[in-house]
């Protein structure tokens, strides 16, 4: 989160439209990139080998002529499915951590917190790499190595928040009138917390991306021959010195604006969401 600082002079109404426009636009590119591309994005041989870009293949190709441009566009297929699946499940488990940690405290409270505090110690790419190596790849495994990633974050936020809401004089009012643990967080700390939870989950989104792309990267992609933008820039990477600028710059492009329009997303959610936080 810190990485997107930046965005905090820009007004909130411009930072949600702009980047929800950004999200929407790379969701509806990705679901229907079978029907969007010129070419097929794994199969297609026809083209000049290491064409650079031109009409015909506004990308270029690479070394096996496959059109970049196609690639580009059915290359966020993965990122974006392992992106937004690592994060709800980050979220239910995270969440969900934090409500009984916040919320009954004692020996439970200071146990939970030391396994999330050591598990966010660990370097977030470090720990998902070590855990697809245990693992093997796979996109529901890379998808388990990243959510445990970002667990500790949501931990964080909604023990914090829950702490304050448990002081609260309707949550003690709910006491009094014999409602059990389970309605008190389910109806009254709960729903308090939903701002805070939504303000943070499109960063985590924005990481798992960049996550994602670092795992494909290093080796780690779900299926070597599938379009990915991490993979695409590590297989680009070898003939960047043979001046091929074009299979390395597209792909990161795509990166860079589907995070950034999640980071933007989120601080236009936090402006909005963080200050109704709380309350009864």
């Amino acid at each position: 989160m810190r990485g997107f600082t930046f965005l905090s002079g820009i007004k909130k109404e411009y930072l949600l439209l702009v980047g929800l426009i950004i999200v929407v636009l790379f969701v509806f590119v990705t679901i229907f990139s079978s029907f969007i591309t010129p070419y097929d994005p794994i199969e297609y041989r026809d083209a000049p080998r290491l064409e650079p870009p031109s009409w015909a293949h506004p990308m270029g190709t690479d070394h096996l002529h496959r059109d970049v441009f196609s690639r580009a566009l059915c290359g966020g297929k993965i990122p974006l499915e392992v992106a937004a699946l690592s994060a709800i499940f980050a979220l239910f488990l995270g969440a969900g951590f934090g409500m009984i940690s916040g919320y009954f405290g004692g020996t439970l409270d200071r146990v939970i917190s030391l396994i999330m505090d050591a598990i966010y110690s660990f370097p977030g790419l470090i720990l998902a790499m070590a855990l697809v190596l245990v693992m093997g790849k796979g996109v529901m495994n890379m998808v388990f190595a990243i959510a445990v990633v970002y667990i500790p974050t949501y931990f964080r936020v909604v023990r914090g928040k829950v702490m304050q809401l448990r002081e609260e004089q309707y949550v003690e009012a709910a006491k009094a009138l014999g409602a059990s643990d389970t309605s008190v967080m389910c109806t009254y700390i709960a729903p308090n917390t939903l701002g805070s939870i939504m303000a943070v989950l499109p960063f985590n989104i924005a990481d798992a991306i960049l996550t994602e792309a670092a795992l494909a990267f290093l080796g780690f992609a779900v299926n070597p021959i599938m379009p990915d933008w991490g993979l695409d820039i590590q297989i680009g990477r070898g003939f960047m010195l043979s001046g091929n600028w074009w299979l390395i710059t597209f792909p990161g492009l795509m990166i860079v604006f589907v995070v950034l329009g999640f980071g933007m997303l989120g601080e236009g959610l936090s402006d909005y969401l963080a200050p109704k936080g709380g309350g009864g």
